[in-house]
């Protein structure tokens, strides 16, 4: 094994962070429907009746959410649309408290919180020589097994400094504004983060049918662009319960956030990895086209990739069921430095490394022998037993900074000198 650093710093699965969600439920039956005999039977109660109603909704579950008045309302305006009410003949407190039955909490990352990814942060301002921001998606599994994503700021130092920014105390949802969240949309959507809500705060949720059932392994990366702009893109797995299609994440600022489907054969894959640049006037993926090899896709566009050609199988004891990307491909001097994950005896997940000519990349100038990370004893039990994962690590200096996930149930760090890591390539 590499010698490296292990931070001390653990971060994992936490039911006591909720969301507010809506509450769905199915039209039809006998001649009418739940929600309409809901809002009849609140439209029906007095006033004192409704504030004290209302008084024990909001003891529950005020202090535990950010604007709870506020989400209701806007739950409420939902519900008033779709059953065509007359807002203006509803006093304040009938609305909330209809809004209130319609939402229920959601606990994000009761779970697992596993699979996260590292970019430098959008924001630099202030910061010291030595010292640069992060920001780091994370795969949070909540009731149902469902996926969704969260993220994390902080702060990477020389001497193998971490610190992250703490979690505000209440989690706010993206939304798509002017959405019917009652009929799931397919094709492209844009979700805006709350304009109060800071980053460390926010979750995106699965919101179109393809994604129904998880948003998975967000890879991130920090793109530039032929023209000088840096674009944030991020590849991840969305899954409907049945199948799996890949997708793109792509924002500027971090309030907007596009999700985008992906065209192609190559797209009905998972484990798809963005180079964070164009090589040699191409867009460049790593993938996983065969759930056992890793291929070099090429695409003149970024949402539509057809297949690729093979670029790596397993060799090595650790690997030899399957290997896969573990994220984008770090630039260095020396070459393009990619991440892998391969799984030998037991299902036993390992991190590794591999190091790809920069002009050509389809030449492999070296891999580890032997694996960068593997669960070692304190690191066998979980979710799921025997995994070590990550969905991207990123340079800082001449260190790797590697934030990967432990038994798909929590989060660790490592870091790694490049130079050692070079050194054990065959």
């Amino acid at each position: 094994m590499i010698e490296l650093f292990e931070h001390a710093l653990r971060l994992h699965a936490d039911p006591s962070r909720v969301v507010v969600r809506p509450f769905h439920l199915a039209w039809g039956g006998n001649g009418g429907n739940r929600t309409e005999r809901i809002v009849s039977a609140v439209m029906a109660l007095s006033p004192a009746e409704t504030r004290a109603e209302l008084e024990l909704v909001l003891k529950d579950f005020e202090a535990r959410h950010w604007q709870t008045r506020r989400v209701f309302m806007t739950r409420y305006d939902e519900i008033e649309q779709m059953l065509g009410l007359d807002g203006t003949e509803i006093g304040d407190e009938k609305r909330q408290l209809i809004g209130a039955y319609f939402c229920h909490e959601y606990s994000y990352a009761a779970a697992a919180l596993m699979n996260p990814s590292a970019v430098p942060h959008f924001d630099q301002s202030g910061m010291p020589a030595g010292s640069q921001r992060i920001l780091m998606s994370l795969r949070a599994v909540g009731e149902g097994h469902i996926s969704s994503v969260a993220f994390r700021e902080g702060i990477i130092a020389d001497g193998n400094l971490l610190k992250l920014a703490p979690e505000p105390p209440f989690a706010t949802a993206t939304d798509a504004a002017g959405l019917d969240e009652e009929t799931m949309p397919e094709g492209p959507i844009t979700v805006y983060r709350h304009r109060d809500s800071t980053l460390s705060g926010t979750v995106i949720f699965p919101i179109t049918a393809a994604q129904s059932k998880g948003l998975e392994d967000l890879r991130l990366v920090q793109f530039h662009h032929d023209d000088g702009s840096v674009e944030w893109l991020g590849t991840y797995t969305a899954y409907n319960g049945s199948a799996i299609q890949s997708e793109l994440l792509r924002t500027r600022d971090f309030r907007a956030f596009d999700l985008v489907p992906m065209t192609g054969p190559a797209a009905r894959n998972k484990g798809m990895a963005l180079f964070p640049r164009k090589v040699g006037g191409q867009y460049m993926m790593i993938g996983r086209q065969d759930g056992e090899n890793l291929f070099l896709l090429k695409s003149d566009t970024l949402t539509h990739w057809d297949e690729g050609e093979k670029l790596l199988n397993p060799v090595y004891p650790w690997e030899l069921v399957q290997i896969g990307n573990c994220g984008p491909p770090i630039e260095l001097d020396e070459g393009w430095l990619l991440l892998t994950h391969g799984v030998g005896a037991m299902r036993k997940y390992a991190i590794g490394a591999v190091l790809l000519d920069k002009r050509d990349p389809s030449k492999v100038l070296g891999r580890t022998r032997e694996p960068i990370l593997a669960a070692a004893d304190q690191d066998r039990e979980g979710y799921v037993p025997n995994v070590v994962y990550t969905c991207g690590a990123m340079r800082h200096g001449d260190t790797l900074f590697v934030p990967y996930g432990v038994a798909d149930s929590s989060v660790a760090f490592a870091f790694i000198p490049i130079s050692t890591l070079l050194a054990a390539m065959a």
